[in-house]
């Protein structure tokens, strides 16, 4: 009888570890994508990790892989094979271009996005309400009219610079919206390319008398240039807008922006439910709705601006 209990107690000991090891095993896996180590983006993947911990899913219940492209779309390439490769329960995007590179080549895991400027634009999905595949995330995307009128408090623009690069998704949605808004915005959009970033001072010394305000839209290149832009644009006494925060912060004169955290927040909300059990093409793609008016200031003493003050009143956040 006694060696009967023992053999039952041992059957019943080993039971539990190899149910324990089946569970471990068996935890979830998150992979994590961003395109570059901008601050934005850096920002937004802190608040999809912050919302899933408060969630309950972060580190130790959830085993998480953070890559990083750098701005290399090579590396990006082979970045987004190693994700196919390990067969993750969920992928996680920060921007546009590392989200298209991602959802090309994964159709059957489920992709939450954050920081993409306009995913149907851009063709990651097929609509806001439902993605109709395996994404669903949370959008920059701002009304560009709302953009244009804020600048217009500051500057009577008439013609406005809008640097871009080709071949960024995000950073050609933000020229496409411009465009598409400029008759009844009374303003003429002026394309300017930005290919390479040591080409940037040469380019832009054509454009300065061209324009009365430049916009720097969501471009790798401008994200690592933006010194270099504003420098050019405040001798000439052109006004420098964006609708990213960090590049104001870098330099920008204004910002009519969302903030990155809170976006990363809103997709985190939606990989949660994933986690629980939604399908990503049931949760509606959404635009973080509050929006600030940034102003740096050491760019309106270096570049002489006058700011109105009925428009420092609607001014949310300064840059000192």
């Amino acid at each position: 009888m006694l060696m009967a209990k023992k053999f039952y107690f041992t059957a019943a000991v080993f039971l539990l570890v190899t149910l324990f090891s089946v569970e471990a095993k068996a935890e979830k896996r998150i992979g994590v994508l961003l395109w570059t180590n901008e601050a934005h983006y850096t920002e937004a993947k802190n608040g999809v990790m912050d919302q899933l911990k408060e969630a309950g899913f972060g580190e130790p219940a959830l085993k998480y892989t953070i890559e990083n492209a750098a701005g290399s779309k090579a590396k990006l390439a082979e970045l987004v094979q190693k994700l196919v490769a390990a067969k993750y329960d969920l992928i996680i995007t920060i921007g546009t271009t590392a989200t298209i590179a991602a959802t090309t080549v994964i159709k059957d895991v489920p992709v939450v996005f954050s920081t993409v400027y306009d995913p149907v634009e851009a063709g990651i999905a097929k609509d806001w309400k439902s993605s109709g595949n395996n994404t669903t995330g949370a959008s920059t995307k701002i009304p560009m009219s709302k953009l244009v009128d804020i600048l217009k408090e500051v500057v009577p623009v008439k013609r406005l610079a809008v640097l871009y690069t080709p071949g960024e998704k995000n950073s050609e949605a933000q020229l496409i919206g411009l465009q598409k808004i400029q008759a009844h915005a009374r303003i003429k959009v002026i394309p300017i390319i930005l290919t390479r970033k040591e080409e940037v001072a040469q380019t832009l010394s054509g454009v300065v008398p061209t324009a009365e305000a430049m916009y720097l839209t969501g471009s790798s290149i401008i994200g690592e240039t933006v010194p270099t832009i504003v420098d050019i644009a405040n001798k000439a006494k052109v006004v420098t807008i964006s609708h990213l925060d960090d590049l104001v912060e870098k330099g920008a004169l204004l910002g009519v922006c969302v903030n990155s955290y809170r976006v990363g927040r809103l997709a985190g909300k939606k990989a949660v439910r994933i986690l629980k059990g939604a399908k990503p093409s049931s949760i509606p793609i959404e635009p973080e709705k509050k929006v600030d008016i940034i102003l740096n200031r050491k760019t309106a003493q270096a570049g002489q601006f006058q700011i109105p003050g009925s428009f420092m009143r609607k001014v949310t956040k300064t840059i000192e």
